[in-house]
């Protein structure tokens, strides 16, 4: 099992900028994917972006160009770099690991990102 512990969410104005964290502790060796998904009360959780264990990433196309997501292997951390964020960008972000021969995510607590306009 892999246990996920976010943080860096907050409330910010349009066009401001928030880093999100994800560290990961436990079975870190069967990690073979993470990465962050956001939802909205009343809507579907919607991958927003992640990073496969050998640096490869995507992203949903409402934020490429303004989201990043790196990872820092020896803290065992992975990063969203959230830039020129929008009122749409509003919703809990949850971080997520996908492990090898597991078909079930383990996820994080969420972290609730509020972007004012």
């Amino acid at each position: 099992q892999v246990q996920l512990v976010e943080s860096g969410g907050g409330l910010v104005q349009s066009g401001g900028s928030l880093n999100l964290s994800c560290a990961a502790s436990g079975s870190i060796f069967s990690i073979r994917t993470m990465g962050w998904y956001r939802q909205v009360p009343g809507k579907q959780r919607e991958l927003v972006a992640e990073i496969t264990s050998g640096g490869s990433t995507q992203y949903v196309d409402s934020v490429k160009g303004r989201f990043t997501i790196s990872r820092d292997a020896a803290k065992n951390t992975v990063y969203l770099q959230m830039n020129s964020l929008k009122p749409e960008d509003t919703a809990v972000y949850y971080c997520y690991a996908a492990l090898r021969g597991v078909a079930q995510y383990s996820w994080g607590q969420g972290t609730q990102v509020t972007v004012s306009s």
